[in-house]
């Protein structure tokens, strides 16, 4: 439920409360939720702006930024993250810039890969192998990036010890899932290793992340736990649904894994579960549909009636959800952790 302060003037109204206590409830509501990101005008122009420097110096770098050298390279994103990180720490004692404050240290820690690449570049000492040109490092998996995703998440972690920012954690999630890919060439002697064991590799990492970001989520009164969910998510659901399925019987059991995605949606009371098991469960459902109807005239039918089934069962959950939610033991209520908004 979202309240705004028309619901507290109606209550106002309604003598529910005295407009005393709407003022006061106002104020508290607003305290508490000062530093979470909304999408007003200017929270988007924050995160715009921070997404496009980060943008600038990763994702669209381009090759031209290797005459610089490994030291060039090495320098200027230190100066790059010094100086963001410096400004953040600036403005994170003013109150109402806490979130710009953030998105500049968020900015220094996605600094950290292409600073280790610069100077790794500079000495020529690669962990692994070398993975070649730094705008490689969101496109290609190559175990030469290992040691550029370990610093990243340490820097993302030291930054989480003095600035108490949840989006410093979007950094630290890429690199984890980024992880998952790059491990399979460490794991299996360089490049010699197969699609079906990145599947796997890829899986239980991300299964791994699930369980840790469950842990921070408990554990933490702001949404930390947010990118290590998703990115959690789309590691071991993409593992899962690559999976080779030669047998009708592998592939109900894949069903029945996101339909139990789904129940952990509503225990967790996260939405991203349920995007992923409902799509796992939409893609069995046409498989099934496609096999039994195939070539017929009555598959828009069958998919049309699978439809009406699923809203039905929206429209159900809807209805009786909170009765469905006290189902859960008392024991397992502990467990969940706190509704995020």
């Amino acid at each position: 439920m979202k309240i705004n302060k028309d619901d507290l003037d109606w209550a106002v109204s309604q003598e529910i409360i005295s407009a005393q206590q709407a003022d006061k409830l106002w104020t508290g509501l607003s305290e508490k939720h000062k530093d979470q990101p909304r999408f007003t005008l200017v929270h988007t122009l924050y995160y715009f702006g921070a997404l496009i420097i980060i943008g600038a110096m990763t994702w669209f770098m381009t090759s031209a930024w290797e005459i610089f050298g490994g030291g060039g390279i090495f320098l200027i994103a230190s100066a790059y993250a010094a100086g963001f990180t410096f400004l953040g720490a600036k403005l994170w004692s003013k109150e109402n810039l806490r979130i710009p404050a953030g998105l500049l240290i968020v900015i220094g820690v996605c600094m950290t890969p292409l600073i280790i690449y610069g100077l790794q570049r500079w000495l020529g000492l690669w962990a692994f192998d070398d993975p070649g040109e730094y705008r490689s490092f969101y496109k290609w998996i190559k175990g030469g990036w290992f040691t550029m995703e370990i610093a990243t998440i340490l820097a993302g972690l030291l930054a989480l010890r003095f600035f108490k920012f949840p989006f410093i954690t979007a950094p630290i999630a890429v690199a984890l899932w980024f992880i998952s890919m790059d491990l399979t060439p460490i794991l299996f002697e360089g490049n010699d290793f197969s699609f079906q064991e990145r599947k796997w590799v890829s899986l239980v990492f991300g299964l791994c992340m699930i369980i840790g970001s469950y842990f921070v989520d408990l554990k933490t009164k702001h949404d930390f736990a947010f990118w290590g969910y998703l990115f959690g998510c789309l590691a071991f659901w993409c593992g899962l649904s690559l999976m080779d399925s030669h047998n009708e019987l592998s592939k109900f059991f894949y069903c029945l894994i996101n339909i139990a995605l789904m129940g952990v949606s509503i225990f967790l009371r996260r939405k991203v579960f349920i995007i992923f098991g409902a799509l796992g469960v939409y893609g069995y459902l046409y498989h099934i549909s496609s096999t039994l109807f195939e070539d017929s005239l009555l598959f828009p039918f069958a998919l049309t009636l699978q439809g009406v089934l699923i809203l039905y069962l929206g429209i159900t959950l809807n209805k009786h959800g909170n009765k469905i939610e006290s189902l859960i033991p008392q024991d397992l209520q502990a467990l969940r952790p706190n509704a995020r908004h």
